[in-house]
């Protein structure tokens, strides 16, 4: 496995990333998106991380198996004036292929040591994935809490989201 910052988004990373996208949409991961999903819709999404991906705003790392992309995360720095210090992990996905093999614990490592390389200092995030919750705690991560009927699974249906903080 090898994991990698990707500065420029190209054809072949946007195919690889929808792919991994539209796989865990498939599989029920609330990622912000509904049923039915497409590769097609996960490359639009995709393309329309390119411009933050190549200012530097959006840290993306995605993981490789046999020079396939088989996950993906995201440290999106904070905007605000008042949070320079701060992101939010976001779009930490695995291809159900490529579970139980160590690529979410890989890629949250490599995520936390960019933002800390970044200069920042605080990370949070939220999940509505039991082993989300599990690879997070294992990672130090604190959990905040949580917020009932927070967002909607992509078959339709309420979930709960959890909320966690990191200090780096």
């Amino acid at each position: 496995m090898v994991i990698r910052r990707v500065t420029a988004l190209g054809p072949a990373e946007i195919a690889g990333l929808a792919q991994v996208l539209a796989d865990c949409v498939d599989g029920g991961a609330s990622v912000n998106f509904m049923s039915p999903f497409t590769a097609a819709q996960a490359a639009t999404f995709w393309a329309g991380q390119a411009a933050e991906v190549a200012a530097g705003t959006r840290l993306l790392y995605v993981a490789e198996i046999a020079g396939r992309i088989v996950g993906t995360v995201q440290v999106v720095k904070a905007s605000q004036p008042n949070q320079p210090h701060r992101g939010d992990l976001a779009k930490m996905l695995v291809h159900r292929a490529a579970r139980g093999a160590g690529v979410g614990a890989a890629l949250l490592a490599a995520a936390q040591a960019g933002a800390q390389e970044a200069g920042l200092t605080l990370l949070t995030l939220d999940t509505a994935s039991d082993a989300a919750e599990r690879l997070y705690t294992r990672m130090g991560w604190v959990r905040v809490g949580s917020v009932p009927d927070y967002a909607l699974l992509p078959q339709g249906g309420f979930c709960d989201s959890i909320f966690y903080y990191l200090k780096l």
